[in-house]
């Protein structure tokens, strides 16, 4: 089951993962959220991350929590 959040406005976002390549050459992972749920869906929130909401426009990112 992916992993959804509501953001304040009422619409539901899901969470995904994807392994990019930079132009070096560096692999990196990336997340976003989509208003579909996509293949690259995850399950949860890694481990070191919180959701935030952009109070203006309702975006959903992850962010490191600093605790």
């Amino acid at each position: 089951m992916a992993y959804s959040h509501t953001n304040s406005k009422g619409v539901m976002y899901y969470l995904n993962r994807k392994e990019v390549t930079l132009r070096g050459g560096k692999q990196q992972t990336i997340h976003y959220f989509s208003k579909d749920v996509r293949p690259e869906a995850i399950d949860a929130v890694p481990e070191g991350f919180v959701v935030a909401e952009n109070a203006r426009n309702g975006f959903l990112t992850l962010k490191r929590d600093n605790k």
